[in-house]
């Protein structure tokens, strides 16, 4: 019997965006991961309950261990997951902080680009805005004697 090739479906549904809707999408789909795992940050973190492809359950407050759970098909909520885990393997920490962070900053820029502000004038304010808060942590930085 000859072995038959497989047959590959594609969701023909699927309709490519660009331009402002695409911009937008991919601000929902970040602000989206940032909020599943911002209840799982601080002292008041609270546990989410997460269920595996074999029916176990897990309960954690580690964002990356939630993020690492989650099956997403959007790009951008892509690169927010895989944002977590560079910061896991770089750092070893702080992965709930950096997508929140990263969550925070797109929600920040939604409004510009509603108001037609190219992405690159709102990327230079980003940078102009860790200057100056740089500038300012040195200014109130107290030297910690280490001997």
């Amino acid at each position: 019997m000859a072995s038959q090739s497989p047959v590959i479906v594609l969701n023909t549904s699927k309709q490519r965006e660009s331009g402002h809707k695409a911009q937008m999408s991919n601000i929902a789909a970040g602000k989206t991961v940032a909020d599943v795992v911002r209840t799982s940050l601080g002292p008041r973190a609270m546990l989410k309950m997460l269920l595996d492809p074999m029916g176990g359950i897990t309960l954690t407050n580690d964002g990356f261990a939630i993020l690492r759970e989650c099956e997403v098909a959007h790009p951008a909520a892509k690169s927010m997951i895989e944002l977590s885990r560079t910061q896991d393997d770089e750092v070893g920490d702080g992965t709930t902080s950096v997508i929140i962070l990263a969550g925070e900053m797109l929600a920040i820029s939604a409004p510009f680009l509603e108001r037609k502000i190219h992405p690159v004038v709102i990327l230079r304010g980003f940078q102009r805005a860790l200057e100056d808060a740089q500038e300012i942590l040195r200014a109130i930085a107290v030297p910690v004697d280490t001997d």
